[in-house]
C-alpha cells in the first residue's frame, strides 16, 4: 500500500516575492548596482551601514564601557576641555585620548566645538542624570564574557556563567540559602536600577482605593520607597530572601518610613505567600523565572490575595513596539546567560495570569516601555 502523505502546499505571492526579494539582495552584483543606482542608492547605503553596526556594535559597547570607566564624561560635566588636557587627566597619551574622543564622538556621546575642544553631548549628559546606567554598563563585562561563545550558550554547553554567579537567586533550588555577603552586589545593581522604573511604574499603577501593597521580590526596597512618597496612606510590605530583606528594612529605616513597612524574609517558591495586602506587585520579577516558577510565583499572589485584589507585573517585554532588539535580542541573550526566565510578550503573560486564575487582564501605557511595560490583573 502506498502511503500518502499531505498535499504539497504551494507558496503564496508573499512567499514568492521574499524568496525573489532574498535572491536579488544576496547577489553581489545587485548590491553593487543598487549601491550605484540614484533610486536604491540611499536604501542601499543605509543597509550597509546597519550591517557594518551589527558587525561592531561590540566595538561600539566597548568605547562606551572605556568612558565610563574613565569618567569622561563626569570630567567634562564641568565644561569644554581640550583634548591634550582631557588625556593627560585621563592617564592616556595624547594620541590614544585623541583616539576615544573620536570614537565617543562619532558615536553622540560627546561633541567636538569648532575651537577643538570637547563638550558633553546628548546621550552623555543623560548618563550623569542616570548613574544607574554607568553600573549597567560596568556591569556587562560579565555578559561579554559569557557571550564570548554565543552558539555553546544557546546549546546548553558553556558551563557555569558568570552571570549566574553574580546573581544567585537564578539557581531556585539553592535560593533559601544564599548569604548576605552574596546578595550585596546585585543588590545595590537592582536597587539603583530600579530608580529608573520606579516612577514610571507608579504613574501608570492604579492603587486608589487600595490600603496595602506588598511588593514580591522587592530588593533593597527602592521601588516601596518612592511608592511611600506618593501614597502617605498606603500601607507597605516587601517580600524577598531574608539578607535582601534585611537591608530593605535597614533601607527603610533611613528613609525615615521603616514605621510603614513590614518585611518578610523568605522565597516566594517556597510556601504560601503572606496574605493581607489588596494589592501585589511583581517588579522586574518574572522575567527571571523560567515558565513553570513563573506560573508558580503568580499562583502563590492568587492566594494571597482577598476578591478584587490586584496584581501588578512591571517589566521590559518581548515584542515591544520599536525597542524589539531591547526585549528580544538583550533581554533573551541576557537572561539566558543568567540561567533562568526569558523575555515574553504581553499575550503570554495575560495568557498566564488568566491560567493562575485572574480575571480583568488588561495593560497599562507607562512613559517608557522600553524600560517597562505594566500589566494589571484583579483576583
Amino acid at each position: 500500500m502506498t502511503e500518502i502523505g499531505p498535499a504539497p502546499r504551494h507558496p503564496g505571492w508573499r512567499e514568492r516575492w521574499l524568496a525573489l526579494r532574498n535572491r536579488l539582495v544576496a547577489s553581489p552584483g545587485f548590491q553593487r548596482w543598487a549601491a550605484g543606482f540614484p533610486l536604491t542608492r540611499r536604501i542601499a547605503q543605509r543597509n550597509t551601514r546597519a550591517l557594518f553596526d551589527l558587525c561592531a556594535g561590540f566595538v561600539y559597547a566597548q568605547v562606551l564601557f572605556a568612558c565610563v570607566r574613565l569618567d569622561l564624561f563626569g570630567l567634562l560635566r564641568a565644561g569644554p576641555l581640550g583634548p591634550e588636557a582631557i588625556a593627560h587627566r585621563l592617564g592616556l597619551s595624547p594620541e590614544r585620548g585623541l583616539t576615544l574622543l573620536r570614537a565617543a564622538t562619532s558615536l553622540g556621546l560627546i561633541a567636538r566645538l569648532p575651537d577643538g575642544r570637547f563638550a558633553l553631548a546628548d546621550l552623555g549628559a543623560a548618563l550623569i542624570g542616570n548613574p544607574s546606567i554607568a553600573l549597567m554598563i560596568e556591569h556587562h563585562a560579565m555578559l561579554y564574557a559569557d557571550l564570548a561563545d554565543p552558539v555553546a550558550l544557546l546549546r546548553g554547553e558553556a558551563g557555569a556563567t558568570r552571570l549566574a554567579g553574580y546573581w544567585p537567586y537564578a539557581d531556585a533550588g539553592n535560593a533559601g540559602s544564599i548569604h548576605p555577603e552574596s546578595v550585596a552586589a546585585y543588590s545595590r545593581l537592582m536597587a539603583a536600577s530600579q530608580a529608573l522604573i520606579a516612577d514610571d511604574v507608579l504613574d501608570a499603577l492604579p492603587l486608589a482605593g487600595r490600603t496595602c501593597l506588598m511588593d514580591v521580590g522587592g530588593g533593597e526596597g527602592v521601588f516601596l520607597t518612592h511608592a511611600a512618597r506618593r501614597h502617605p496612606d498606603l500601607a507597605l510590605r516587601l517580600l524577598d530572601l531574608p539578607p535582601v530583606a534585611e537591608r530593605a528594612a535597614a533601607r527603610f529605616a533611613a528613609e525615615g518610613i521603616g514605621d510603614r513597612v513590614t518585611c518578610f524574609g523568605q522565597t516566594f517558591l517556597d510556601g504560601p505567600l503572606p496574605t493581607g495586602a489588596d494589592a501585589i506587585s511583581l517588579v522586574r520579577v518574572i522575567h527571571d523565572h523560567d515558565d513553570a516558577a513563573a506560573l508558580a510565583i503568580l499562583r502563590a499572589v492568587h492566594a494571597a490575595l482577598p476578591p478584587g485584589g490586584l496584581v501588578v507585573i512591571a517589566e521590559p517585554m518581548a515584542g515591544t513596539g520599536g525597542a524589539e532588539p531591547v526585549g528580544d535580542a538583550y533581554f533573551g541573550f541576557y537572561l539566558l546567560a543568567m540561567g533562568s526566565g526569558r523575555p515574553r510578550r504581553v499575550e503570554e503573560l495575560a495568557g498566564m495570569l488568566a491560567q493562575a486564575g485572574f480575571a480583568a487582564i488588561r495593560e497599562k501605557s507607562t512613559r517608557r516601555p522600553l524600560l517597562a511595560r505594566l500589566i494589571v490583573a484583579v483576583r
